[in-house]
């Protein structure tokens, strides 16, 4: 056992005396990924800390399910953020988390996914050490791993491509858009992360980057929820399967030659295999149309 594990393990409430002395049991927050839906999907260190918790910052995106895990006593605090919509700001988000720890606390920060892909854990580890904060982050498993899983795509497959590539659909803080030339020419899967309502112009800037129109896609909404929902198609298809499909967010796109190995993918073609070492063979004069899920 750890010392984090030590202090965390210690009866509710026993940590206030400590924390208000300064000595060496102050204040913990714990990040805690959610994963992306399932809660048999939780690691075994997140659902004990989330049994232990008495104060937790939730995120929109954490599945109800999840947050029935946590004993009746806890105090649940939502701090979303959804694009389109009203969200809570980083900074009073911060000073929630160091204000519930130095009172005392078993404060967790909990956030869908990882909290370190996407989710601005970076940012909130920074504050809380700076606030003088020990903090832990107990990692969970990404959307963009478990979501194209769940619809049998491999992110990596040595036949067909030598990584992959986790990307965020938005622009960043300062405006900068990812390079999707760079991209286009990597070879590597991409799961682009928020691209729902900018798959038009990704699917566009891949193209002119040299990426094949008929590139195997798939947008998949809702991972590992009750709500789950996939499409798959082609890379020029994207943004109006996307429409056809009234897809919502959060959802991912997953665009590369991996896609095809889904045998969702193949059904949808009407093809019994995809060889991925000439994959667009195998589509060359269909006319494919692989709207549907």
């Amino acid at each position: 056992m750890n010392l984090i594990d030590a202090k965390l393990n210690a009866p509710p409430g026993a940590m206030r005396g400590p924390v208000e002395q300064g000595g060496a049991g102050g204040p913990i927050v714990s990040l805690v990924g959610a994963g992306p839906g399932d809660p048999e999907l939780l690691t075994v260190r997140a659902l004990r800390r989330l049994q232990q918790a008495e104060v937790v910052l939730t995120d929109d995106l954490v599945d109800a399910r999840v947050l029935a895990c946590l004993p009746p006593s806890a105090r649940v605090l939502r701090v979303g953020k959804r694009g389109g919509c009203v969200s809570t700001e980083q900074r009073f988000i911060h000073e929630l988390m160091i204000r519930e720890a130095r009172a005392g606390a078993r404060v967790v920060r909990l956030k869908g996914g990882d909290p370190f892909v996407f989710g601005r854990g970076g940012e909130e580890v920074d504050a809380l050490r700076e606030a003088g904060i020990e903090v832990e982050v107990i990692n969970g498993l990404s959307a963009g791993l478990a979501g194209p899983a769940a619809v049998g795509v491999p992110v990596t497959d040595r036949r067909c491509t030598p990584g992959v590539a986790l990307v965020t659909g938005h622009n960043g803080e300062h405006g900068q858009a990812p390079d999707w030339t760079a991209l286009a020419r990597s070879r590597l899967t991409l799961v682009v992360y928020m691209g729902l309502a900018r798959a038009s112009s990704i699917a566009q800037s891949l193209q002119d980057g040299g990426l094949a129109a008929d590139t195997p896609a798939a947008v998949i909404s809702a991972a590992h929820t009750l709500h789950q929902r996939a499409c798959f198609t082609t890379l020029s298809d994207l943004a109006a399967t996307i429409e056809r499909e009234g897809l919502q967010s959060p959802a991912l796109l997953v665009i590369g030659e991996v896609v095809a190995l889904s045998a969702q993918w193949r059904q949808s073609l009407g093809l019994a295999a995809w060889p991925c070492a000439d994959p667009h063979a195998a589509s060359a004069g269909l006319g494919m149309n692989v709207g549907q899920a």
